[in-house]
């Protein structure tokens, strides 16, 4: 795939970009939709975040949305960026670690409170089954509530442990509520996660 389609357009509007917050409301939208349609043009399914600009710059992370298939084309798109003083290019959405706060539509997420659980499997050593542990979850749940939770909880661990090794890593999530005595039962603070992960790359 050639990414310079979607770097020259960058360049050309990288001034703009550089200034986003400058622009009003309508024109921050058109540029950044004007940027997905370019980016959609290189790759579609591929997205982008701009972080909030600080003294050195703003960081521009582009993702894959957990999808192996199109890793190649961030890695690739990220390998032939240009020199941009302004910017920090970085491929995939990184670990932000425990202690978090994470809302995925209605329902929210506090890492605290969660906990997580090694489901074995042989077949499959070389990624993590996860049973994780749901504080307030609502009985006699139906289908479509616990699909959401579902993947709010995914989301929740990507925000932990980064999208590349959630991605890679974790081959198998189920959710249940919090037991009574989740220690007895098994279950670690998901907070301790991160630690897990590293633990496991290691092992």
């Amino acid at each position: 795939m050639d990414t310079s389609f979607f770097w020259n357009w960058f360049l050309d509007n990288n001034e703009q970009l550089t200034m986003l917050d400058d622009l009003n409301e309508t024109e921050r939208q058109q540029l950044l939709d004007a940027m997905q349609h370019q980016l959609d043009g290189y790759c579609e399914g591929l997205t982008f975040e701009i972080g909030e600009p600080t003294p050195s710059g703003r960081t521009l992370v582009f993702s894959a949305e957990g999808d192996l298939d199109l890793f190649s084309a961030v890695a690739e798109l990220v390998e032939n960026a240009p020199v941009l003083d302004w910017w920090d290019v970085i491929a995939f959405r990184q670990p932000k670690g425990k202690g978090l706060k994470v809302q995925f539509d209605k329902y929210h997420f506090d890492t605290s409170k969660m906990f997580f659980q090694q489901l074995e499997n042989e077949s499959s050593p070389d990624v993590i089954g996860l049973m994780v542990a749901l504080p307030d979850f609502p009985a006699n749940a139906k289908e479509d509530v616990v699909d959401d939770l579902s993947v709010g909880a995914y989301v929740t661990l990507e925000a932990m442990i980064g999208e590349f090794d959630c991605a890679t890593l974790v081959g198998y999530l189920d959710i249940c509520p919090v037991p009574k005595d989740p220690f007895k039962e098994g279950f670690k603070p998901l907070d301790d996660f991160p630690d897990f992960v590293e633990w496991f790359k290691e092992n």
